[in-house]
């Protein structure tokens, strides 16, 4: 285990990286379930087309926090310092884009399982060889987020495309750099 690999914990000792991202993934799950949560409680008013949806991608969410939750468990290892952050910020973000209805509502799952797949891609390839039961944690979900993103595409306009998905996917990458580095 090298340096950069790990960080440490609050007592010293280290945290190998492979934890690290299980962490940050779950706090990110959280926040997901709460994007979503959001969303719902103003599409009711806004896009109610999109409710099955919402609901639908809301349980996968719940699916993977759980997946990453218990492989946490098996490691002796806590949740992320951004958990909470996550559910907070991921409400807002929900709620807000909600209020502007379906397509909205689509580019903020666009913007943000594009960032998602692209860490989730990467996670795997670092840890492939040094951590095997975090990249099954990880394989286990990217086919529903690819799902989510690939629902949600077709139905963005571009106003929203150019405005919003900047700005979810920027606040998404420091999400998540954020919580790999506290």
């Amino acid at each position: 285990m090298t340096i950069l690999s790990t960080r440490r914990a609050a007592f010293g000792a280290p945290i190998p990286e492979g934890d690290r991202i299980l962490r940050v993934n779950h706090a990110g799950e959280h926040g997901a379930i709460c994007i979503y949560t959001g969303q719902l409680l103003l599409a009711r008013l806004t896009a109610r087309s999109l409710l099955a949806e919402l609901r639908e991608f809301r349980q996968h969410e719940r699916r993977h926090r759980d997946i990453f939750a218990a492989e946490l468990r098996k490691r002796g290892r806590r949740r992320c310092r951004s958990y909470w952050l996550c559910g907070i910020g991921g409400f807002v973000l929900g709620a807000v884009t909600a209020a502007f209805g379906a397509s909205a509502i689509r580019a903020t799952t666009v913007a943000v399982e594009s960032v998602v797949l692209r860490h989730l891609d990467a996670q795997m390839e670092t840890l492939r060889d040094t951590d095997p039961a975090a990249c099954v944690a990880i394989a286990a979900i990217v086919e529903e987020e690819r799902m989510h993103h690939d629902a949600s595409d077709t139905g963005v306009v571009a106003f929203w495309r150019r405005v919003l998905m900047p700005i979810v996917s920027t606040a998404t990458e420091g999400v998540i750099w954020m919580g790999m580095k506290f």
